[in-house]
């Protein structure tokens, strides 16, 4: 299971520990994964996802997944959260 949220993109940064002496050694800083279910008002549905937290802040600010989903940019969301995004789109298209 990779490290990166399936909305936002989110993935590992790498940095430095920096200790009291000023050594520097290699850390990665991970983010903080979620798994949630979210449901979708349109197609009535629950998804899965492992989100990260600041991405789950985001969806609640837009409104909900259907709203997020529409704002958001392809090549950020994984191949899971763009079948979710068609199936939304189908479901508002008939309704």
């Amino acid at each position: 299971m990779s490290r990166v949220c399936e909305l936002t993109g989110k993935g590992p940064m790498s940095g430095n520990n920096v200790s009291h002496a000023n050594n520097k050694s290699r850390r990665r800083f991970l983010p903080n994964l979620n798994d949630v279910t979210l449901l979708s008002e349109s197609t009535g549905k629950s998804y899965a996802l492992r989100i990260s937290a600041a991405g789950l802040r985001s969806v609640d600010h837009r409104g909900g997944l259907d709203a997020f989903l529409a704002k958001a940019k392809d090549d950020e969301l994984s191949d899971r959260a763009l079948k979710i995004k068609r199936e939304i789109a189908k479901g508002q298209a008939t309704a």
